[in-house]
């Protein structure tokens, strides 16, 4: 036999045990400041809520109130990747903190699942949306969401209607090569993301932030050091293996993420080569599934996921979402053990 449903306590129920009217119930629950409700009395009725199991209506105190306390949170794919998965991590701890929930819909990038979502938070009064992407990129805001406060949370909105909140691609592309360029490397080679003409601020940013490092070292920006992939293990392997068939290879590679990363390693290892000692890497990402396990262990540069959602969170909760800033958000090294100094290598 199935368990038995627990009837529902009512609040005229709580007032009749506690001994008060429902008026004053009401008054202890929503905390109202500056009620007669002396100590021994709002004792008494929330003693009364715990021993009956009361639980407050949320959708009828959300139709007076005109709050749901919920925060929606519109994604591609985020919810379901456990890849950026730190997104939404971030956003439902910083609304637990504050009092609120998250309601969470990914659209796996379907217009009419989109719309349908979108309908669907509205419905529910939210306070906000955060509107995510996967992965860093330039987008439009949906139609439905200039009805509510909303945060575009790694990417950035064309038409600067509303705040985004992203990574600093080119301060990250810095962090690495400086790594590389404080452990006494001047011949450093980088593997890009993306085609050389793609317009993503990921690959832009990191290329931007390498360039600037070797400029302000005083090292010579060799253009046949630059190669551009798609960040997939293959591309690395092969783009490693090609820079290290010129006459004078690299001895330190940025690579533009940790799975081309993973490609160089094995690039190297083919040809009977280590890392670090034959060769430093630097990758991008921190991937949790990739960086801490290979040997040895990746030194890369975190994407702030979860920083990200709890900026765009704090945007919200604070009114300023409708401000159309842009809020990048710092890219932190991760030192491990695959760079090393450069006289190693003499």
């Amino acid at each position: 036999m199935g368990r038995k449903p627990r009837n529902t306590a009512t609040m005229k129920q709580v007032a009749e045990r506690a001994g008060v009217s429902q008026a004053t119930v009401s008054l202890v629950l929503n905390n109202v400041g500056g009620s007669r409700v002396n100590e021994a009395t709002r004792q008494r009725v929330m003693d009364t809520v715990e021993e009956l199991g009361y639980r407050t209506n949320a959708f009828a105190k959300s139709l007076r109130s005109g709050e749901s306390g919920m925060i929606g949170f519109i994604s591609d794919e985020v919810a379901s990747s456990p890849f950026a998965g730190e997104l939404l991590k971030g956003a439902q701890q910083l609304a637990w903190e504050t009092g609120n929930v998250i309601l969470s819909v990914d659209t796996f990038n379907e217009p009419d699942l989109e719309a349908a979502a979108i309908d669907m938070m509205l419905s529910y009064r939210v306070k906000g949306v955060v509107y995510a992407s996967m992965y860093h990129r330039v987008l439009d805001l949906p139609a439905g969401l200039e009805a509510v406060p909303t945060v575009v949370v790694n990417a950035q909105e064309r038409s600067r209607r509303v705040a985004s909140v992203f990574p600093d691609e080119e301060a990250g592309g810095y962090a690495a090569t400086r790594q590389l360029i404080e452990a006494g490397h001047t011949r450093i080679a980088m593997i890009n993301i993306q085609p050389e003409d793609s317009d993503l601020p990921a690959g832009i940013g990191r290329l931007a932030g390498y360039r600037r490092a070797l400029s302000e070292a005083g090292i010579v920006d060799h253009p046949e050091l630059v190669r551009y992939g798609g960040g997939v293990v293959e591309d690395g392997l092969a783009l490693t293996l090609d820079l290290f068939d010129l006459d004078e290879p690299p001895t330190a590679i940025f690579c533009g993420n940790d799975r081309t990363a993973w490609g160089a390693y094995r690039a190297l290892e083919s040809r009977g080569l280590r890392v670090p000692e034959d060769c430093s890497i630097v990758g991008f990402d921190n991937h949790a599934m990739l960086a801490p396990i290979l040997d040895p262990g990746l030194s890369t540069i975190e994407l702030p996921y979860e920083q990200m959602a709890r900026a765009g969170i704090e945007l919200l909760l604070s009114g300023s979402a409708q401000e159309p800033t842009s809020n990048p958000i710092e890219c932190v090294p991760i030192l491990r053990g695959s760079v090393a100094d450069a006289k190693v290598h003499a």
